[in-house]
């Protein structure tokens, strides 16, 4: 078993971001989570690699991390994932990406490449190219989201029955829910303001966030895995797809992983399929330097 996370906090271009760090042998597994989401969020899939020294962001606006006003672009997730792997010295690491979180980390590699020896995307929002010249899509379903708690049992009470989380499984929706809230008063709020999630999904197509660019300078190996639940393009529904469906291609060494039956929510309800994948790019601590 691993043990419990250190907390660490450091100041990037003038935000506390937080890292949650186990202990264990280098070269480590960096995660990164999905939108309106938090670095513990990985707690169960990163038990299965016990001796492995794994580092779990909090994003910005996520977690307890700074939480700036919005707007919030794309770009400063993967400036803030580069800066904290410059300061701790990162290099060789196997990045892991859940829909932002593994656009994010393409965009680190891109910007530093020593960072990675590898990556796993699972349904990572990188859209198809016409998608970036669309209008955002409508969020304003996200700002009415319920903000206040009076415990984190709760919201895992009011979640567990009802979609999209119904399939998660139970123990990593109640580390979403453990970790997703702060106090507040005499309750609890959401980490993830309802605002600054919307702020984030409003921006996720403008045209400097497409990663097309640079995506063919990624020289790592690099799997996608993919959902095969679809929404129309242009609308948000949380629990399709968002992943292009030709994206490993694009990359020189990219490996496509279809997951017809699956939605977007492949790690919390389908944790053993990432820790396979982990295994086959990582070799489980074989992991050779990035370049």
């Amino acid at each position: 078993m691993q043990p419990l996370p250190q907390l660490r906090t450091f100041i990037i271009a003038g935000l506390e971001l937080a890292v949650w760090e186990w202990p264990g042998e280098d070269p480590p597994l960096l995660w990164a989570h999905a939108t309106g989401f938090h670095g513990r969020v990985w707690d169960r899939l990163i038990r299965q690699f016990p001796g492995r020294r794994s580092l779990a962001f909090d994003l910005r606006g996520h977690g307890r991390s700074a939480k700036p006003d919005p707007p919030y672009h794309w770009r400063e997730f993967a400036e803030d994932i580069v800066a904290l792997a410059e300061l701790l010295g990162i290099r060789g690491a196997l990045g892991i990406g859940h829909s932002m979180g593994g656009r994010s980390m393409v965009l680190a590699a891109a910007l530093r490449p020593a960072t990675f020896a590898g990556l796993l995307l699972i349904d990572p929002t990188i859209f198809v190219p016409e998608r970036y010249q669309m209008p955002p899509s409508d969020a304003s379903f996200i700002r009415r989201r319920r903000n206040q708690w009076t415990s984190p049992q709760e919201m895992f009470e009011s979640f567990r029955g009802r979609e999209p989380f119904a399939g998660w499984q139970p123990e990593i929706l109640r580390d979403y829910c453990e970790h997703g809230l702060l106090p507040s008063g005499d309750g609890f709020v959401l980490a993830c303001p309802p605002e600054i999630e919307a702020s984030i999904y409003e921006h996720s197509n403008e045209p400097e966030a497409s990663l097309y660019p640079v995506i063919p300078d990624i020289a790592q190996p690099v799997t996608v895995m993919r959902a095969g639940t679809r929404g129309a393009t242009g609308v948000l529904v949380l629990n399709a797809s968002p992943t292009a469906p030709d994206l490993a291609g694009k990359f020189p060494h990219g490996r496509d992983v279809y997951l017809a039956d699956r939605n977007h929510y492949i790690p919390m309800e389908r944790p053993d399929l990432v820790v396979e994948e982990i295994v086959r790019l990582s070799g489980y601590g074989s992991i050779t330097s990035g370049t």
